[in-house]
């Protein structure tokens, strides 16, 4: 039997949070969306863009230590922590990030990943997707033995509460789901809703300044609905490792330009080197002020996605 991948389920954004006998909440890990696939035989990850990830985490294929369904879609995420124990978007990016399978050994040593399981969406040959939530997670906690990489994300009954611990723990979010939802393959509606802590982005950088040869800030831009790309911050902190400034000097000198990419003038900033706008940056940020800038912006992470895609919205 062969599992072909399917686009997971997708919450919606909300300022609210919703209330009401049949709205559970979740914490809201800050790492990548992963499906676990297996049909009896093999173990296959994918991320939700279809890319396959087996390789790239193989410490979460040995299936058996933790269920045993003959076959199962599993939906959670993977999360790595930092120095202090919280999840980092940008320690589980490092291993999401190898693109020669010859480091996944050595980085599997240096960045332990956790898998954090919310979902199950096929089972012992069934696709049970139709299933209500409730009726899926009373499945998922039967069919899942947690060990200490693998644990199902607990449920609250109390948003409000849950978000507020998010915040104290400086965690990304919350999500609120509703019991009686099913899960909608390539779908993306209320039923499910991401109330985040911070705001973030996916911006693209459109240029770059130097310090002793090394790149040691990036111009990020937005596009608008015609395609024109606006300047919106200068973002020089992050968690970036003196090794990753170093990288990403090396993949700058393969797209420098000469004219200006963005529609606007960046200010104030001195021996700006102009850049193909192609690379693209999770960047965190307090909040927009006059003008769409960023205040307080830190780089969390590079991100593989279309620049075309990084949008200003109203």
């Amino acid at each position: 039997m062969e599992l072909n991948p399917i686009f997971p389920f997708e919450p919606i954004a909300s300022n609210q949070i919703p209330k009401g006998p049949d709205w559970i909440s979740q914490i809201k890990w800050d790492g990548v969306r992963i499906l676990t696939y297996y049909n009896g035989i093999e173990t296959k990850l994918f991320n939700r863009k279809l890319n396959e990830r087996t390789h790239i985490f193989p410490e979460l294929t040995n299936i058996k230590s933790f269920t045993s369904a003959n076959s199962i879609i599993l939906d959670g995420e993977v999360i790595a922590l930092d120095r202090n124990g919280n999840p980092s978007f940008h320690e589980v990016m490092r291993r999401d990030g190898i693109r020669r399978i010859d480091r996944v050994e050595q980085m599997i040593e240096a960045v332990p990943i956790f898998y954090m399981i919310f979902d199950i969406i096929f089972y012992n040959g069934d696709w049970i997707n139709h299933l209500t939530l409730r009726e899926r997670l009373e499945i998922l906690t039967r069919v899942i033995e947690p060990n200490e990489q693998i644990q199902i994300v607990p449920i609250n009954t109390d948003g409000s509460t849950l978000f507020e611990v998010a915040k104290q723990h400086d965690l990304e979010g919350i999500i609120c789901k509703n019991l009686n939802s099913r899960y909608s393959i390539n779908g993306k509606n209320a039923d499910w809703q991401k109330i985040k802590n911070y705001k973030d982005i996916i911006a693209v950088i459109g240029g770059v300044t130097y310090r002793s040869g090394i790149v040691n800030s990036i111009l990020i831009g937005l596009y608008d609905q015609e395609d024109q790309f606006w300047f919106i911050g200068h973002v020089g902190t992050g968690r970036l490792t003196n090794a990753e400034w170093k990288d990403l000097t090396k993949a700058v000198d393969q797209i420098k330009m000469d004219k200006n990419p963005f529609a606007n003038q960046p200010k104030r900033i001195k021996e700006i080197q102009w850049i193909q706008p192609i690379l693209t940056v999770k960047v965190q940020f307090i909040e927009w002020t006059e003008g769409h800038s960023l205040r307080q912006p830190s780089i969390q992470a590079f991100v593989d996605n279309d620049p075309k895609s990084c949008k200003l919205t109203d």
